[in-house]
């Protein structure tokens, strides 16, 4: 159906009579339709449509106004169709007519719109539609005139379903008719041409226009009926040939031809005949697939990847369902290997009648019984009609499933032991298919036991099994049931053949006639066998004698023939096909239906059995025993692949899609026969050999590493990997994966998927047979070692049965083949493509794999073979699904237990997947699967996929004798991290059995509470007996959580944990969380179907584990490979819990300190606009105070949004139950910080304000200074007035007094001169210092990095040299045997002088690291101390004195010796503390020297007027050219705000520059380590080792220093012009600011005749927040009065400047940085240096925390090698190479504290080591590799030490360059 119409216009015409009173059509008894005027359309809804009704029945019989009343019709309505309503069993001549009349009336046209609707009293007479239609050929013509369009329903049409399926067909007709309608244009036009032909009639002669247009019905019938003489019934045998199901109506037919012409030849009439009947027979057909709601369209098909994927959840399998919910409740149901998938019960009103019917009362009291047991035959008739035959619903799913769900659905029918299709006559087509693509799947294990009782075990692809076969059929109709009888004869328990006694079977059976199934008998050696080998048993339904192609076919290839004969006529002895059988050799049974007899034979193996009143069981038995009789003889044998050759039938393999993929999965095939099985994939999978297991090995020991020189030993390590990776890229792409390459790029999806399922099978069914024979060998010969166990005599022949059991077990594992291994090979070959770092191009190998993949295969997350993880390769997958799905969401669901458990089983029963669980084919390693979440389940579960990863099973037999406890650990470890849901799978319920495993699972589980990992478990309990009784189900469930307990105390010794319950653990129900299910087998295999309580177990548990999942949270598919990757690495170290990195949390905390980034800025750039407000306020106002409730107040809107957008972020995000742990402290962060700027914009602005009150007495002398030069400058300009002066003379005139006037003005004031602050420092260190020994220190420069030095040495003189002693040794004695051997090395190291001891070195045996470290230390504290009392030095308000520097040296010089006291093995030299002196003098005169520059400007009263001298010449000139005192104090104003415009865009810039560098340059936009990559790189870059030094030695000033840098450039290089162009738009912005204040000011006081002090008041206290700028006072002011005039001339003056300053910014050095009050650079080192820098106490690196004082320990993703820091060899000049996270791995020591310590116990030591977290792990970073070998020798410069011996540098480390060691930064 192309379009559904919602809305429909439908006209019913016929005879009234047909219709019954209120239907769901009419609703209400029809109405006389004489008068047109009732004859409206009406609406009514109808299965959820809207139907217009337009009711002319009965028109026809009224002639009056017919024509006018259909004229309005066809102009009133657009028609969709034209229902002609006809009742069976009454048919009238008007009914017979009445298609005539509709065609006289709309034309010819109208054909094309109409359907027949037969209308029914009785059920029972719908069933005779058929023989209706066979005995009145009026009907024929009638349904063939209307394009074999018809319905049925009842008269009262009161069945919703009916009324639905009559919707759908007309929905069919419109889109037969594109959707076009009957409309008045049609009328016209066949109007027309109606007149048309009357008029040319009436122009013919009388006798030729009387003639009838039409013939009447009478003469249609009459010809009709003398034909049917003739033709003697034809139709009987041909109905009979018909296919019974046909799907909906042919195509559109040319209906358009203007007469019917029935007079035609015979045969014609006859096909007419057979094309209407088999529309009739295809009619309940048509209803079955509408009902079971199944379309034909191919595209629309039901597909594999619409079963398989996660659906609302089924229904129980005990509760009935919808008809519309058969389909998917069969298909749920077999794919849980339910065997009762067929007996599902339906509830729905169209479906069941449960009607109770009452009989009347019989007031006589007799009869009653005979009235009660009177048959009611419509309850029988409805129920018979209405239900749905279950092997319907079967082949109806099977009919419009795709290739690969027909083959699962097969592959399961064959799995619950059902007979499977083996012919089929399509519906659709009438063809017999042969469906051998869905038996290509099917395997089947049997045992055969001979004479001598030997016996042998066979497992064999059934499509190339060759067994005898016996064909069963039955011709006529029989009493009992042929089906059941074979059932009887394969298993008498199991329904293998669907037969009429099974629950639901119903005799309106339509899709089964002529279907072959096929089943087999598998015998299991045992006496009980019904027969000794497997028998082959197909059974043909339906009445053979119609369908005689599939019996042809049969009985030619069958070993023996039974038939089934009903009542034995002339007709069936006469049988051709029985007679040939009986003539033929074939052994031939009859079963006679009419017979009593017992078996008789004739001479040619023909025998004959009655069933007659006979017992079931003997009959079986006598037909079970003739069977056996004629197997004894020689007998052919049968096979799918013989059936397949017969060319009478359609194959589904000759599809090109799959001839195809199977063409091309024979190239393969053809390529591997060449070599035998057990050498294949040496040879063409040579990377996944010997190689692969020996670069595993080297990897395992990569994280093992003990001894010395570890980084010698891991260089080693990896160039031997480097090396194995070289070799096996040397073996290039092997014939056989290039053309599996080759394969995968060349076809289209759909073959791509026929051909991967092709190699499975065929890859599956070639290895079959030798895996069989290895492991028969394998059993007997692991049989030989148990009975020679104990015989000390046969040693020898013990010693010879083990090895050989050893090469049968490497063979069996050598000729262990399949799509893993291919994929498995790929893996290396990418793998070692990038190790060799070569072009990419055969990188397209995920993608391939992520193909195959996504096809059903499962992906190997670690290779069972060598148990390891090929990391790269599975990375590199997952990146291609994320490319090609996109980051879906996903719920890891995992399965740990014992080999053979049934966790595999489990999984694709719970799932529909493809995990390997035939014999032999036992999960080794890790797989995963995808399961599809469909879109309505997404909603709930919040996630898109179900990955579901099975793994190998614990307790491996195989593994005995290498397995480990550990290996066991670590598997469990994996796969319980892996998942955020593990199943835990226990077989049976002995505690003994399980006593290993859980303690395995709680171990587990207790390191994934360690790393802060939460995954949830349940337990299941296979292969219980069937629990019937509550009382015993909670009893089992607490012994088990007894069991659970005690191994948790155990586990938890091993662990260190102080776990009491397994509720200490993990948080867990005993009674939801634990599951006991049955046998999966009901009965003894290989004939035992499996146990429908497995399967409802199965479905409850998946069930219970959706309502579970869909509160959690899932993970999306890259941070699945993340977790992935950081679990394997921790698991490649011994001590998984210190090794594991939660990359979720990792990544989600950066995510979250990105954000802490964004809220502190808010709150800071908020803080800066509101500090500049504050201090513009705080400077124009004279008595003004500010408290901390006014900037609370101020910073609420920020802080506001702020907490919303965290608790937003907190609330709303994904990972919310994860954030969730840091939200109290960021919050608390957040409120400190907020309160911490509040503080600081206090104590700002009291500092101000103090300062403003100390210079307050100043400030009034300038101001009466200010008012004294004013009026100087009038009274000069007034006694020039009238001389014509040059403004040179006037500028010479006012020159001459000015000095004059401020010398006679400020006789008293103080002078400050200019100060020399290095003066003072050299002098006062002269005093206590001879004065050469301070200039020579000066001179060299040595004191600037005195904070850096990596040797102090130099700085003192040892009073006395001392051995290193062992008393401060670890003791040996608390070390396992393996410590013990390397004390005893120690010890010798030690007695030999050559130490494994790691530190600092010095340059004598005495001063130790420690000493280093302490003068180090003293530096430190020194230079923060100094720098405090700096702060608190009051220069800004009493200027410089020299006391300020003798106080500081003296501070010094007493710390120097507060420290020599405290130490006793040196004394330090002058040098020492004149550097020190220096140093921290050099940061103090540089501040000293700020300080009183700005005390100078303030104090200096001189100075300050002096500064003022332009503005009073101004005056001074204004007055002598005649301007007003208005004109003079506007300019004046004017004058004034000039600076202060300036001032304030500089300060609004500094904000706008940093908000945009936090913006747009990528080192400001993130965290901290974002700022440290970039800082690094830069590093690299430059090479500068000075630069390094300090970045090692002072990161936090580097960071600073770095900032500067990077901020210079972007204002002075890359973006000046934004610069520029932000500070003129700052200047225009300030200006209109002020503008418009002065307009305010001016119209306020205005309207209030206010003077020109109010003026000014109010325009100050409108800039106030703006800038700074203080109200104006002289002595003229009395005289302004016009304020108008005042307001022009400030405007006029703000409209010169305004442009004049911003114009003044042409280039970039026309900005002036020391004009920014709080410049750009220092607003982001205070946001972005404002975090922990807290450093390794071994390499230095920075604590990566974004926050000051952070809660818990220090860490840092990536350490640095020791060396870099100067640490060396104890008594040895060899700096070091290794890692701190290598050493804490390692059993080296080091000293500390007066202390020698293990690396790994470093905490011990206390102090700043106690506060770091270094994970004991092998993650290095090449950068740093690189940095070594690239400043070696400055390095070894600076620490005075060598990269030698121990410290020697790895080759390989040469081999990293810089662009390397740069990409190696992505990774921080």
């Amino acid at each position: 159906m192309e379009k559904e119409v919602q809305d429909l216009t439908v006209v019913l015409f016929g005879n009234s009579s047909a219709v019954g009173d209120e239907n769901i059509l009419l609703g209400q008894p029809t109405a006389d339709v004489a008068d047109f005027s009732v004859i409206v359309p009406k609406s009514k809804k109808i299965s959820g449509r809207i139907v217009n009704l337009i009711n002319i029945l009965d028109l026809q019989d009224n002639a009056l106004h017919v024509d006018r009343a259909i004229v309005r019709l066809v102009q009133e309505n657009k028609i969709h169709a034209f229902v002609f309503v006809l009742q069976l069993g009454h048919l009238t001549d008007a009914d017979k007519v009445g298609l005539e009349w509709l065609q006289k009336k709309f034309g010819e046209s109208v054909l094309r719109f109409v359907m027949i609707l037969f209308t029914y009293e009785k059920l029972e007479d719908c069933d005779t539609i058929i023989d209706d239609l066979k005995k009145n050929p009026v009907l024929v013509h009638l349904v063939e005139k209307c394009g074999d369009r018809y319905h049925t329903c009842s008269k009262n049409m009161n069945n919703q379903s009916e009324m639905k399926t009559l919707l759908e067909k007309i929905d069919y007709l419109i889109s037969e008719n594109n959707q076009r309608c009957y409309t008045a244009e049609l009328y016209n036009t066949a109007s027309n041409l109606r007149e048309d032909r009357l008029s040319q009639q009436s122009r013919l002669p009388a006798s030729d226009s009387q003639l009838p247009k039409y013939k009447t019905a009478g003469t249609v019938s009459k010809q009709i009926t003398e034909k049917e003489k003739v033709s003697k019934n034809p139709l009987r045998k041909t109905f009979k040939s018909l296919p019974h199901t046909t799907w909906f109506w042919k195509k559109e037919r040319n209906l358009s031809r203007e007469n019917i012409e029935l007079d035609g030849a015979e045969h014609t009439q006859h096909n007419n005949e057979e094309k209407a009947v088999g529309k009739i027979t295809s009619e309940k057909t048509d209803q079955l697939f509408t009902r079971l709601e199944l379309k034909r369209n191919e595209k629309q098909r039901i597909k594999s990847a619409d079963i398989l994927q996660i659906t609302s959840p089924p229904l129980h399998c005990q509760k009935p369902c919808t008809e519309k919910e058969l389909v998917q409740m069969f298909i749920k149901r077999l794919l849980l290997m339910d065997h009762r998938a067929r007996n599902i019960s339906i509830t729905d009103g169209a479906s069941e009648v449960h009607h109770r019917q009452s009989t009347p009362a019989n007031k006589c009291g007799e009869k009653k019984l005979a009235n009660f047991l009177k048959k009611n035959p419509s309850l029988n008739k409805a129920t018979s009609k209405n239900s749905v035959h279950p092997m319907d619903v079967q082949m109806a799913v099977f009919h419009h499933s795709d290739s690969f769900l027909k083959q699962l659905i097969v592959t399961k029918l064959s799995q619950c032991q059902y007979a499977l299709p083996l012919l089929v006559p399509n519906p659709f087509t009438g063809e017999i298919e042969f469906p051998l693509w869905t038996f290509r799947q099917i395997k089947k294990s049997w045992m055969t036991c001979n004479t001598t009782g030997k016996k042998t075990s066979k497992m064999i692809p059934m499509h190339e099994a060759e067994t005898p076969m016996v064909f069963f059929f039955r011709l006529g109709s029989i009493s009992s049931s042929k089906s059941q009888l074979i059932n009887d004869l394969i298993n008498e328990r199991h329904k293998t053949f669907f037969h009429r006694n099974c629950l639901g079977s119903t005799r309106d059976r339509l899709l089964m006639d002529g279907v072959v199934e096929i089943a087999w008998y598998c015998p299991s050696g045992k006496s009980t066998d019904q027969f000794t080998d497997c028998v082959a048993f197909c059974n043909l339904h339906g009445d053979a004698e119609n369908h005689k192609k599939q019996l042809e076919i049969l009985t030619e290839m069958s070993s023996m023939n039974v038939v089934v004969l009903g009542n034995q006529d002339d007709s069936t002895t006469d049988n051709e096909a029985l007679e040939n059988l009986f003539e033929g050799a074939k052994p031939l049974i009859c079963l006679l239906s009419d017979d009593d007899s017992t078996v008789s034979w004739t001479e040619n193996l023909k025998c004959k059995i009655g069933l007659k009143d006979r017992n079931q069981a003997v009959v079986s038995k006598e037909l079970r025993e003739t069977i056996k009789e004629c197997f004894s003889t020689s007998l052919s044998t049968f096979s799918l692949k013989k059936l397949g050759k017969n060319k009478d039938i359609s194959i589904d393999e000759n599809k090109e899609e799959c001839q195809k993929g199977k063409e091309a999965a024979m190239q393969i095939m053809l390529l591997l026969e060449r070599t035998e099985l057990t050498t294949v994939k040496e040879t063409y999978l040579p990377c996944q050999g010997k190689l692969w297991h020996k670069w595993c090995q080297k990897k395992k020991e990569l994280h093992r590493l003990k001894g010395h020189n570890i980084q010698i030993q891991k260089s080693e390590k990896q160039a031997e990997m480097k090396e194995i990776r070289r070799q096996q890229h040397e073996h290039e792409l092997s014939e056989l994966i290039e053309l599996f390459i080759r394969t995968m790029n060349s076809l289209t999806e759909n073959e791509k998927c026929y051909f991967l399922k092709w190699l499975g099978i065929l890859l599956d069914n070639s290895t079959t047979d030798e895996l069989s024979g290895f492991r028969q060998a394998y059993d007997l010969t692991w049989s030989k070692v148990l009975d020679l166990k104990g015989q000390a005599d046969k040693s020898e022949e013990m010693k010879a049965a083990q090895t050989q059991l050893e090469e049968i077990s490497q063979k069996l594992s050598a000729a262990s083949f399949g799509m893993e291994h291919i994929l498995r090979e790929m893996g290396q070959i990418y793998e070692s493509l990038s190790s060799v770092q070569v072009a990419k191009k055969d990188f397209t190998l995920p993608k391939i794999a992520a193909e195959v993949m996504l096809s059903g295969h499962p992906l190997e997350l670690m290779d069972g073979d060598t148990g390891h993880v090929p990391l790269d390769w599975v990375s590199a997958v997952l990146d291609e699904l994320i490319k090609k799905l996109g980051d879906k969401r996903v719920f890891v669901l995992s399965v740990l237990g014992i080999q053979s458990s049934g966790k595999s089983t489990m999984l694709n029963a719970m799932f529909g997947l493809q995990f390997a669980v035939s014999a032999g084919r036992c999960t080794k390693g890790a797989f995963m699967q995808l399961v599809k979440v469909s879109e309505e389940m997404k909603e709930e579960l919040k996630f898109d996929y179900i990955v579901v990863v099975d793994t190998e099973g614990l307790r491996a037999p195989e593994l005995t004798g290498m397995s480990t406890r550990q290996q066991d650990n670590g598997l469990a470890t994996f796969v319980v991290g892996l998942g955020n849901m593990t199943l835990i799978n226990i077989f049976g319920e002995n505690p003994a059995e399980m006593q290993d495993i859980l303690q395995i699972v709680v171990q587990a589980f207790m390191r994934m509470k360690k790393v802060r990992l939460n995954p949830s478990c349940m337990f299941v309990h296979q292969n219980v007996g069937e629990i019937t009784a509550g009382e015993r189900n909670m009893e089992g469930r607490k012994r088990f959580l007894d069991k659970l307990d005690e191994m948790t105390k155990l586990a938890a010794k091993e662990e260190d944990c102080n776990a009491k319950c397994f509720s200490d653990v993990i948080e867990f129900d005993v009674k939801s969380d634990v599951w006991y299910f049955t046998q999966l087998w009901e009965g003894s295999p290989p004939m035992a179907p499996p146990n429908p309580l497995y399967s409802e177990n199965i479905q409850e548990l998946k069930s219970n584990i959706i309502l579970k999942i869909s509160k959690k949270r899932g993970v999306t598919l890259s941070e699945f490979k993340g977790n992935f990757s950081s679990l394997w690495n921790a698991l490649l170290d011994e001590n998984f819990v210190f090794s594991f990195r939660n990359i979720l949390e990792i990544a989600l905390y950066r995510k979250l300190e990105h954000e802490y980034s964004k809220w502190t800025w808010s709150l800071r750039s908020a803080m800066l606009a509101i500090e500049n407000r504050l201090h513009n306020r705080v400077s124009n106002e004279n008595s003004l105070k500010i408290d901390e409730k006014d900037i609370v107040e101020c910073m609420k809107e920020t802080k506001t949004v702020v907490e919303t957008s965290i608790k937003k972020f907190f609330n709303e995000d994904r990972d919310k139950e994860i954030l969730i742990q840091w939200q109290e402290r960021f919050q608390r962060k957040i409120v400190d910080l907020c309160n911490e700027l509040v503080e600081g914009t206090k104590r700002k602005l009291d500092d101000i304000i103090r300062l403003k009150i100390t210079r307050e007495k100043v400030d009034c002398e300038k101001k009466m200074y200010e008012n004294e030069l004013f009026k100087l400058s009038k009274d000069l300009a007034f006694c020039l007035k009238n001389k014509e002066t040059e403004e040179d003379a006037l500028e010479k005139e006012f020159e001459d007094v000015w000095s004059k006037w401020v010398t006679e003005l400020t006789p008293g004031t103080p002078s400050f001169g200019d100060i020399n602050i290095w003066g003072d420092v050299t002098q006062i260190l002269s005093e206590s210092c001879e004065i050469n020994l301070v200039c020579e220190r000066q001179n060299q420069g040595t004191y600037k990095r005195i904070d850096a030095l990596g040797d102090y040495s130099d700085y003192v003189i040892l009073k006395k040299q001392e051995d290193f002693g062992q008393e401060n040794l670890p003791s040996s004695n608390k070390q396992g045997e393996e410590d013990d051997n390397n004390a005893c090395a120690f010890g010798q190291v030690l007695k030999d002088e050559e130490h494994s001891l790691y530190e600092e070195n010095c340059r004598t045996n005495t001063f130790t690291a420690d000493d280093n470290n302490s003068l180090t230390d003293l530096i430190t504290n020194t230079v923060t101390d100094i720098k405090a009392e700096i702060q608190k030095v009051p220069i800004a308000e009493r200027g410089y004195s020299r006391i300020y520097i003798a106080e500081i040296i003296a501070s010094v010089k007493h710390k120097v010796e507060a420290y020599e006291c405290r130490t006793s093995g040196f004394i330090l030299k002058k040098e020492f503390t004149v550097d020190l002196c220096l140093y921290v003098c050099s940061f103090a005169a540089k501040q000293f020297a700020e300080l009183h520059k700005e005390f100078k400007e303030a104090y200096d009263v001189r100075l300050y007027l002096e500064k003022q001298r332009p503005q009073y010449f101004n005056i001074f000139k204004n007055y002598c050219n005649g301007a007003t005192s208005t004109a003079v104090f506007g300019q004046l104003i004017v004058d004034t705000l000039e600076p202060s415009i300036l001032q304030a865009a500089y300060d609004q810039t500094a904000i706008d520059l940093s908000e945009k560098m936090k913006r747009d340059v990528p080192a400001f936009n993130g965290n901290r380590s974002n700022l440290e990559k970039h800082i690094l790189t830069s590093l690299a870059e430059e090479e500068s080792f000075e630069n390094y030094i300090q970045y090692i030695q002072k990161p936090r000033e580097y960071f600073k220093y770095f900032i500067k840098k990077i901020v210079k450039g972007y204002v002075l290089n890359e973006n000046c012009q934004v610069v520029l162009e932000t500070i003129k738009s700052n200047i225009i912005s300030k200006g209109k600011c002020v503008v418009d204040a002065v307009n305010e000011a001016t119209e306020k006081i205005k309207s209030s005749n206010g003077d020109v002090s109010m003026w000014l008041q109010h325009l100050s206290r409108k800039l106030q927040d703006e800038l700074q700028f203080k109200e104006k006072s002289c002595s003229e002011q009395k005289e302004i009065t016009d304020l108008d005039f005042l307001r022009e001339v400030v405007i006029k003056g703000l409209n010169n400047i305004i442009p004049k300053l911003s114009n003044s910014f042409q280039d970039i050095s026309d900005l002036k940085w020391e004009m920014f009050r709080k410049k750009p650079d220092d607003i982001l080192i205070e946001h972005l240096c404002r975090c922990c820098w807290a450093q390794c106490p071994f390499c230095n690196a920075i604590c990566t925390n974004t926050m000051e004082d952070h809660t818990g320990d220090h860490s840092v993703r990536f350490h640095r090698n020791c060396g870099t820091n100067g640490w060396s060899y104890i008594l040895k000049n060899e700096l070091g190479i290794e890692f701190c996270t290598t050493l804490v791995l390692s059993d080296l020591h080091f000293r500390a504290n007066d202390k020698v310590l293990y690396f790994k116990d470093y905490r011990t030591a206390g102090g700043e080591y106690a506060r770091w977290n270094i994970s004991p792990d092998n993650s290095e970073m090449p950068y740093w590799k690189w940095f070594v070998c690239r400043f070696q020798e400055d390095l070894e410069k600076h620490y005075k030490k060598k990269f030698i011996g121990h410290g020697e540098i790895p080759s390989e480390w040469r081999d990293c360059f810089k662009d390397k060691a740069i990409e190696s930064l992505s990774e921080l």
